[in-house]
């Protein structure tokens, strides 16, 4: 974003008068500030400013009800929100700073305070590729508050005599320059009414091509990826289906050697039958020995045919949620649902199992849901409230490929880390918030130090008899923490 678009946009949002910040929130790399709406100034309700940091450091207007606005607001973390939104909200817009040589813009608030008091801040934007940052200082006496992105002065920066963005500008509108700067001018963006309704059309525009393109793209590759994971999958399952089949061929000999055995015991090498055909045997065994292995191998190969039926078939459900399967049974470069047409199938088993979940949600006694529900780092935390809550969450509303957590020996509530990307681990920060959690809602909450048991929900199991709450681990991992809420 050039400096002289930042400088003309500042002074039409300015121009359209002195509007209220409704609600505030903030990431990493973006600035939230939805404004009260007035229709005369031409601010729609849920119209925000978005100052951005990265990919790209720019100021957008975009409706909350748009993907770009959905995404970003996504990332915000609570706690940094909550200070920028304890100095912010409420704020009114009355004056701008700044110089349309230099990418560094300053915007004056007031506001009055409970005790009637009209606090004074200044809200500084300083859009330079890789220094991009924010920071929010008192204008009164209150001291610097917040800072975001790149540290850098309250004070504007000195600016070079002329910049090859004001002399293009300078050319462009000549003797209407000022008026142009100040945000009089529409024409300085492309389209059609007035600049602020300009800017959130050029703002969706730069959204979709910086966040939401961009995101297109990696979820199509990791789809990509995921059907050729899939269809190797497929390869080796069916490798298991013919070996374990193969096995099946060995039940026969094992009868007719059982039926002669009377007479046969001992032998080795190689036997004849009494209508003579000829077996030979496994080096080294006798023939007892190996009719019993035969028919050891059978039921293991029967246990096997099943245990692959069975992954091949949760293997079936994951193709048709990204995509189907050709006239082949492969894996097809169908779109997804993410992309395009979505699989009528697909969609089937969403739904029942959204409607699963739904069902799921009550608590035993009915009264509210079985579990509470937050965002940690945009991944879904569940927590259960009670023994058959517990049982609940982990065996009907968690998937078997999310995240299960436990306080270690001691009593505490079920916590899910939702996993619909099936990760092969959750993110360490989202690892050790979980883990706090389930700590905290555990009888170890006023403890010290405790270690938390985690695993893949596959990998919990409720033998027949077990008291409510009460599981097994096939296997799991550690980490330990401090119990925080």
């Amino acid at each position: 974003m050039d400096a002289p678009l930042l400088f003309a946009l500042a002074h039409a949002r300015l121009l359209a008068g002195g509007g209220a910040v409704q609600s505030v929130w903030a990431s990493q790399r973006a600035l939230g500030l939805v404004w009260a709406p007035d229709r005369r100034a031409g601010v729609e309700p849920g119209t925000a400013w978005v100052f951005l940091l990265n990919p790209a450091t720019e100021l957008w207007t975009l409706p909350e009800k748009s993907a770009a606005y959905s995404l970003l607001k996504a990332e915000s973390k609570t706690d940094l929100g909550r200070k920028w939104a304890l100095e912010l909200k409420g704020a009114r817009l009355c004056d701008v700073e700044g110089d349309p040589r230099e990418r560094w813009i300053a915007f004056e608030l007031r506001r009055r305070a409970i005790t009637g008091r009209i606090e004074g801040m200044k809200l500084a934007f300083q859009a330079i590729p890789s220094r991009g940052g924010l920071r929010l200082d008192g204008i009164d006496l209150n001291p610097a508050r917040i800072g975001m992105g790149t540290p850098f002065p309250a004070k504007q920066p000195d600016c070079e005599p002329d910049t090859p963005p004001m002399r293009r500008w300078r050319e462009k509108w000549g003797d209407d320059l000022d008026a142009a700067l100040h945000g009089q001018i529409a024409d300085v963006l492309p389209g059609e009414g007035p600049l602020l309704h300009r800017h959130a059309a050029w703002s969706m525009e730069r959204a979709e091509k910086l966040l939401l393109s961009p995101q297109k793209q990696a979820e199509s590759r990791k789809i990509q990826k995921e059907r050729l994971r899939l269809e190797r999958y497929g390869e080796a399952l069916k490798s298991d289906m013919e070996r374990h089949k193969a096995m099946l061929l060995l039940r026969e000999p094992a009868m007719r050697l059982q039926a002669e055995l009377w007479r046969l015991k001992g032998a080795t090498h190689s036997v004849e039958l009494q209508d003579g055909t000829r077996i030979d045997l496994p080096p080294g065994q006798r023939v007892e020995e190996t009719v019993q292995r035969w028919f050891n191998s059978v039921k293991k190969a029967e246990r096997g045919m099943k245990r692959v039926a069975m992954l091949e078939k949760e293997r079936l459900r994951q193709v048709l949620e990204i995509g189907g399967l050709d006239d082949s049974g492969a894996v097809s470069n169908a779109p997804s649902s993410g992309g395009g047409a979505a699989n009528p199938k697909a969609k089937t088993t969403k739904e029942k199992r959204k409607v699963g979940h739904e069902k799921n949600d009550r608590r035993a006694d009915g009264k509210g849901k079985a579990y509470r529900s937050l965002m940690v780092d945009q991944f879904e935390v569940l927590i259960g409230k009670g023994d058959a809550d517990n049982d609940n969450l982990t065996f009907k509303v968690a998937d078997s490929h999310d995240f299960w957590l436990h306080v270690a020996s001691l009593p505490g509530s079920h916590v899910i880390i939702r996993n619909p990307d099936r990760l092969s681990e959750p993110p360490k920060d989202v690892l050790e918030r979980a883990a706090e959690l389930a700590a905290f809602y555990s009888k170890a909450r006023d403890g010290g130090k405790v270690e938390v048991h985690w695993c893949r929900v596959a990998d919990v199991n409720k033998p027949r008899g077990f008291e409510p709450g009460k599981v097994i681990l096939k296997s799991y991992k550690s980490v330990k923490v401090y119990p925080k809420g």
